[in-house]
């Protein structure tokens, strides 16, 4: 089962194991971590599910489609390397990858 790091503002990190498949925030709601929402359930609706996505990983996922986009115009603090995470499927592929959580969130 892949291994997703999560890391806090202040440099705590929380290793969750997520089934491939699984969303981001689906594994970050189920591990409870902190500052990951997820109010809209997976919906793509309020970017209460918004990290940074360390590289080499963030290269490795498919472009945010335009509505993702537009909803991380809205989010706390958006990046270049901004996602949600209820967007981001994990695959196997994906087992190390390292996602902040932005400040204020």
């Amino acid at each position: 089962m892949p291994k997703i790091v999560f890391v806090q503002p202040d440099g705590r990190r929380q290793v969750v194991d997520a089934p491939v498949g699984q969303s981001l925030m689906e594994a970050a709601t189920q591990h409870l971590v902190p500052g990951i929402v997820g109010e809209c359930g997976g919906s793509c609706s309020c970017a209460t599910c918004h990290v940074y996505i360390d590289e080499p990983w963030f290269s490795q996922l498919a472009p945010a489609d335009e509505m993702e986009a537009g909803m991380l115009e809205g989010a706390v603090a958006p990046g270049p390397h901004s996602r949600l995470g209820c967007q981001v499927p994990v695959t196997d592929a994906l087992d190390g990858l390292v996602a902040h959580v932005p400040p204020g969130q």
